[in-house]
């Protein structure tokens, strides 16, 4: 195992595209500067949030290269995400992520042809995580997206055995049961970080210590507030935070979340454009409806952000 401890928050940032479905490459300067503005240490990159899927490998490389290039010499972190279908990818992509100076890597397993068993799992991780050995390996457990379902908790046991570089889970999973499991596997000597937003003061009161999440791109104010009070031990306050981020994120759903969250960036002066097919973008008059509804929401003044 290889301890990389990880508090507070982790933004799984958006892969910005020009209006033609391009690349923006230009744009992660921008986007780093805000989350460092936003007292945001860690970036996950090229994840759900980052439309891995729908980028090439070439792509998804240059989008690695172009975060570590903005972010050497910052206060900010990166994890790169390097799952894909094809394990020799993953290699490939976890490789140039230690070359280029991330600080740790993560990966979902093959979803297509899926790891029928838990031995499996640990096998394609292992050769996933022996491509880029000096760095901490993050499994990505998201089985709302990938259909790969197994007990997380016996997972870390299994590959703690076989991984040297493991250092914890990326747990985007509403299983809270299974999370205090994971918690507690390897005795407790491993990171594991929560990735479902609407929940975050739920995983925080089951012991853990950070989240990996998409509105901590445009909404860390709200959750700098709802940490801070569940460590005051202002539970009425930090319940409020967290019923602000469940209408935020049904909010952004209604309209289509990855297209309404990259929307509500621009409206932050970070543009990152329109999704890429499959996903759908939004029309000029859904984002005016977007940007009146966020008003009504009170979302404006709540990322009002005080660093103090």
């Amino acid at each position: 195992m290889k301890s990389f401890p990880i508090t507070g928050l982790v933004a799984a940032t958006h892969t910005p595209f020009r209006d033609d479905g391009q690349m923006h490459l230009d744009a992660i300067e921008h986007q780093a500067a805000h989350l460092v503005r936003q007292g945001v240490e860690f970036a996950f990159v090229g994840g759900t949030t980052g439309e891995s899927h729908s980028l090439t490998l070439e792509e998804r490389l240059a989008l690695a290269d172009r975060w570590m290039s903005v972010t050497r010499g910052s206060t900010l972190k990166v994890m790169v995400h390097v799952g894909a279908n094809s394990v020799e990818d993953a290699r490939i992509l976890a490789n140039r992520a230690s070359r280029a100076g991330a600080a740790a890597f993560s990966a979902i397993p093959p979803c297509y042809f899926k790891p029928r068993t838990l031995d499996l799992l640990v096998e394609c991780s292992e050769k996933v995580a022996e491509a880029a050995p000096e760095l901490p390996f993050f499994y990505y457990d998201i089985p709302s997206m990938t259909g790969v379902a197994f007990p997380m908790g016996e997972f870390l046991e299994r590959a703690s055995a076989r991984i040297p570089n493991l250092g914890g889970l990326k747990f985007s999973n509403h299983d809270l049961a299974m999370f205090q499991q994971c918690l507690l596997a390897c005795e407790g000597k491993l990171t594991i970080t929560f990735g479902c937003d609407e929940f975050l003061l739920a995983a925080l009161a089951l012991g853990g210590r950070a989240g990996i999440g998409s509105t901590y791109n445009f909404a860390a104010p709200l959750y700098h507030r709802l940490v801070k009070a569940f460590a005051d031990g202002r539970m009425e306050d930090a319940r409020m935070e967290q019923r602000r981020s469940v209408c935020l994120v049904a909010l952004l759903s209604s309209f289509g979340y990855m297209a309404a969250s990259k929307a509500l960036m621009g409206m932050l002066g970070v543009n990152v454009g329109p999704p890429r097919l499959p996903h759908a973008g939004l029309s000029k008059e859904a984002q005016k409806s977007l940007r009146l509804r966020l008003e009504e929401l009170g979302f404006f003044d709540w990322i009002k952000w005080d660093p103090q």
